[in-house]
């Protein structure tokens, strides 16, 4: 079977996010258990499963895996596989459509490198958890939920780059991430950094799907529907996102760093 490691949302190699990317045999396709043994073996934020769709109005059906558990969505890991798809030859067009458990979700290769069709998850405020103070160790200005995640707005891209979150306690906290972000203060609109812990992610390093929810939080504030997110984590990278009805584009390139035969049954 053949495995990659993807550099997403970058264009240079070791920044970015890594994902695993797998494809299948038949006989592993539905096999939860093992494609668990191997995200955990990879230990990166995700690794993706992509196997021809069969009966569904999709070319793959795509499953996406922390170290510890399958999630519902995941950004970088599809930017990755349609990065690998399109490069290594089972794709035959230039767009890919993926049967998940968000639905199907579209990629589709474009000057700007791969194109993400993904559901916004509009965030609404939330009462601040009692916890959060503690948890994050800066002052909120607007709390958020999105989809599965938490978003919070901090006083400016310096606090951003400073939090230094108490990860046990974020762990504690009834969300699957908590997204802390800022205006931008240079070429970036917004900025963010993603955390993670429940899901076995100390800190992902750039996060499709946290914009789901940062694309409708920041476009009404700063009355665009085109924008570009910067994610300042240690590694960094670059997201752009549309708004589009109810839907996200999101925009990034990929490098693959590392490409061989899994050989682990």
């Amino acid at each position: 079977m053949r495995i990659f490691i993807v550099d997403a949302f970058t264009d240079r190699p070791f920044r970015g996010n890594p994902a695993g990317v797998c494809l299948p045999d038949s006989a592993h396709a539905d096999d939860v258990a093992w494609m668990q043994s191997v995200a955990a073996e990879l230990r990166h934020s995700e690794t993706a499963f992509a196997v021809p769709a069969a009966g569904v109005d999709a070319d793959f059906a795509l499953r996406w895996f922390t170290p510890l558990t399958e999630v519902d969505l995941c950004g970088h890991a599809t930017l990755a596989t349609a990065h690998v798809l399109f490069g290594q030859g089972p794709a035959s067009t230039s767009r890919i459509r993926f049967a998940t458990r968000s639905g199907v979700l579209t990629a589709t290769l474009d000057s700007d490198g791969v194109l993400l069709d993904f559901p916004a998850l509009p965030p609404r405020e939330v009462p601040v958890p009692a916890e959060l103070g503690l948890a994050l160790g800066v002052e909120p200005v607007r709390v958020a939920a999105g989809g599965d995640d938490l978003l919070v707005e901090v006083a400016s891209e310096a606090v951003v780059r400073a939090v230094d979150p108490d990860l046990e306690l974020v762990a504690t906290l009834p969300y699957r991430a908590l997204i802390v972000t800022a205006a931008g203060e240079g070429r970036a609109d917004f900025v963010s950094r993603v955390f993670a812990p429940s899901v076995g992610i100390a800190e992902d390093p750039v996060t499709g799907s946290a914009h789901c929810v940062l694309g409708p939080y920041w476009a009404p504030r700063l009355d665009r529907r085109r924008l570009t997110g910067a994610q300042l984590s240690a590694r960094g990278g670059t997201v752009g996102v549309e708004l589009v009805g109810d839907r996200v584009r999101l925009s990034g390139r990929a490098v693959t760093v590392l490409e061989g035969d899994l050989v682990a049954d």
